[in-house]
């Protein structure tokens, strides 16, 4: 299947913004596939599938998450805000019978990101927070970092994270704590 035809199975999944969103993110990805040498088609499915189960209901959520063999960290079960990324990544598995590590971990921790990322995972995050339609404080520096590289719009992008989640009083994910010392301590 390509990116059209998942464009087809998402689009009675989210509402019109969501989808014109997940449409910027494939073509984000794609852009930043092209410049940094990754697979361009996984690029476009991933951004595509990205927010897949966004808008399903928690229940249903739980379901596939179980369905896929997936258990939750005491965190993870504590941040339904998250939840999407990781019931995504099952439901492309399960449903959609996609069985490309990269692509299913791009999905998953699109929102968190993690330590030992690979180029792949990083566009999908960084394409996540930079597509056409934000409009987000700091969306500027971040895609300015993007055109310089990859590792410079992590940096950005994982800060904005924590930042705003500290500021919040909300529980940081251990993966993106690791994501964060890594890409600093390469950076040193």
């Amino acid at each position: 299947m390509n990116v059209k035809d998942y464009e087809k199975i998402i689009r009675p999944r989210l509402k019109d913004a969501r989808f014109e969103h997940s449409k910027n993110v494939s073509k984000e990805a794609v852009r930043l596939a092209k410049k940094y040498g990754a697979d361009v088609e996984k690029a476009a499915i991933a951004g595509i599938l990205h927010d897949i189960t966004k808008e399903t209901s928690e229940e249903e959520q739980l379901e596939i998450m179980k369905k896929a063999g997936i258990e939750l960290s005491p965190l993870e079960a504590n941040s339904t805000k998250l939840w999407h990324a990781i019931s995504g990544s099952g439901y492309i598995k399960i449903v959609l019978g996609i069985d490309d590590e990269d692509i299913l971990n791009a999905v998953r921790y699109h929102t968190t990101a993690r330590g030992g990322m690979s180029l792949l995972e990083k566009i999908i995050f960084i394409a996540d927070f930079t597509s056409a339609e934000r409009d987000y404080d700091g969306v500027d520096e971040i895609r300015k970092a993007a055109d310089k590289s990859l590792e410079a719009a992590m940096i950005e992008g994982l800060s904005f994270s924590i930042e705003d989640l500290a500021h919040r009083r909300l529980a940081i994910a251990k993966d993106t704590l690791d994501a964060y010392n890594e890409v600093i301590l390469k950076k040193k």
